[in-house]
C-alpha cells in the first residue's frame, strides 16, 4: 500500500525577496509618474460633453501649432547633429588618452552634470549677450564685423543647449569605443586598407550603437526641453514643451495643455522605443 501523495501548494509571489524589493520603487514609478501621465492622458481626451478627438482636431487644423511642432524637431536635429559633431571625436580622445588625462576629461565631462539646467541656462545668458563670449571670439576670427547677440535667437539657443547635453552624447560612444581593440586599425593598415576605409567599414559599424543611444538621448532630452528655451530665446519661439507649460500656467487651458503634453510624451516615446530596438539590430548584427 503506497503512501498517499503530499499536497504541495505553490509558493506565494509576494514572499519573492526581489518582488519585496522592487516594490517601492513600482509603487513610487506608479504614484509620481504613472498617474500623472494618465490624467493627462484622459483629460485631452474629456470634453464638456464627454469622450472626444475635437482637441486632437483643433490642435491638427492650426497652422500656428504645426509651426511649433517644426520649431520642436528642427531646433532638436540641429541640437543632436551638433553635439555629435563634438561628441563623436571627443569621445574617441577619451577612450584612446592616457590614465591621468582620460581622468580629467572625465571629470570635465561628468562634473557639469551635478549643475542644474538652470543655472546653465542662466550662465548662457552672459555668454550669448552682444559683449559675450561668443560674439567677441566670432568678431576676433574676423567672422563678424561687428558683435552681434545671440540672446533670444534660434542659434543661440541650439549652442546652449548643445552644450548642456553634450554629455549625454559622448558618453555612449565612449562606452562602445573603449572596447573597441585598436589593433583592428592596425590590421586593415597592413592588410592595405587606407584609414578612411577602415574607419568607414570597421570602426564606424562598431560604434554605431553607442550613436545611436546618444541621440537618442540628445534627441529625446532637446524635444522635450523646457527651461532652456524658456531662458535663451523666450516666448516668441514656441516649442511642444514650451506650449504645454504656457497652456497651464498661462493660458489656464488644461486641455490644450494635455495634448501637447500627450503629443509631446508620444514622439518621445517613439524615439526611445525606435532607438532601442535600433540598438539591439545594431548590436546583434556587429
Amino acid at each position: 500500500m503506497t503512501a498517499p501523495a503530499a499536497h504541495t501548494t505553490a509558493p506565494s509571489p509576494w514572499r519573492d525577496p526581489v518582488i519585496l524589493l522592487a516594490l517601492p520603487a513600482v509603487i513610487y514609478l506608479l504614484v509620481v509618474y504613472a498617474y500623472p501621465l494618465l490624467w493627462l492622458l484622459m483629460k485631452s481626451f474629456i470634453g464638456p460633453a464627454g469622450p472626444t478627438l475635437q482637441p486632437y482636431i483643433s490642435f491638427m487644423s492650426d497652422p500656428f501649432n504645426w509651426r511649433v511642432v517644426g520649431n520642436t524637431l528642427r531646433v532638436a536635429a540641429w541640437v543632436t547633429l551638433f553635439c555629435f559633431l563634438i561628441g563623436y571625436p571627443a569621445a574617441f580622445a577619451l577612450a584612446r588618452a592616457g590614465a591621468l588625462v582620460q581622468i580629467v576629461m572625465l571629470v570635465s565631462i561628468i562634473l557639469p552634470l551635478s549643475i542644474g539646467a538652470v543655472v546653465k541656462a542662466f550662465a548662457w545668458q552672459i555668454v550669448l549677450r552682444r559683449d559675450g563670449v561668443v560674439s567677441q571670439l566670432l568678431v576676433g576670427l574676423g567672422i563678424w564685423d561687428d558683435p552681434q547677440r545671440l540672446l533670444f535667437t534660434e542659434t543661440g539657443l541650439v549652442l546652449g543647449a548643445a552644450n548642456i547635453f553634450l554629455p549625454f552624447m559622448i558618453l555612449p560612444i565612449y562606452s562602445v569605443v573603449k572596447l573597441i581593440d585598436p589593433r583592428l586599425s592596425e590590421a586593415g593598415a597592413t592588410l592595405g586598407a587606407t584609414p578612411f576605409y577602415s574607419f568607414a567599414h570597421v570602426t564606424l559599424p562598431l560604434t554605431l550603437p553607442g550613436i545611436v543611444s546618444g541621440v537618442a538621448f540628445v534627441f529625446s532630452m532637446s524635444v522635450s526641453m523646457f527651461v532652456i528655451p524658456s531662458l535663451l530665446i523666450g516666448d516668441r519661439f514656441q516649442t511642444l514643451a514650451t506650449l504645454t507649460g504656457r497652456s497651464f500656467l498661462l493660458m489656464r487651458n488644461e486641455q490644450l495643455g494635455s495634448t501637447t503634453a500627450v503629443i509631446l510624451l508620444t514622439l518621445a516615446v517613439a524615439i526611445v522605443v525606435g532607438s532601442t530596438w535600433l540598438a539591439r539590430r545594431l548590436g546583434g548584427s556587429t
